[in-house]
């Protein structure tokens, strides 16, 4: 298992009390953790560049807060974000393999049409699954950057879409 942060490791310990400790229990338990990586680009990354993966996993994307949610350029921005995530991901999704999008489904984040998004990219649904953070003991979502960075967000109502590549052997 390969976890990657977009944050470098020292802003990531700065940001949140606890991702020394999180960071070495996935290493512990022999996961690679690599900092610096930006889902634009994941797919150039020295180590990540010839590895083929069965899951690639994107948890509450979200381009920063410029303007409000609802505001019809910061939807764009957004839908960039999962765009390019889409982009790199497909070219380091093995042919059987899965990229995997939690998201809010509530008005505005049901407007990223994150569905349509994946199509784009030759990707299909293969399910969509509700979200409960009670399924994931331990886990804390954050909000990322800000001076708020470590606080939890309200998750809401959420799935995660489990999208694959679209072949003769799985039409939608």
């Amino acid at each position: 298992m390969i976890a990657t942060s977009l944050d470098s490791k020292e802003l990531l310990f700065s940001k949140y009390l606890s991702a020394k400790s999180n960071v070495k229990e996935l290493e512990d338990s022999d996961c690679l953790v690599l900092h610096d990586v930006d889902v634009h680009t994941m797919s150039l990354h020295p180590l990540l560049i010839h590895k083929l993966f069965d899951r690639i996993v994107f948890n509450f994307p979200h381009a920063g807060f410029f303007l409000r949610e609802h505001d019809k350029y910061q939807i764009e921005l957004h839908q960039s974000l999962v765009t390019n995530y889409f982009k790199s991901a497909h070219k380091m999704l093995a042919n059987c393999g899965e990229i995997h999008v939690t998201h809010k489904t509530a008005y505005p984040f049901n407007e990223w049409k994150i569905v349509e998004l994946a199509e784009e990219f030759v990707l299909h649904l293969v399910e969509e699954a509700e979200f409960s953070l009670y399924d994931y003991p331990g886990y804390l979502n954050r909000r990322g950057s800000g001076i708020k960075c470590s606080m939890e967000f309200p998750v809401g109502k959420c799935s995660t879409f489990k999208f694959a590549k679209q072949s003769a052997n799985n039409d939608p």
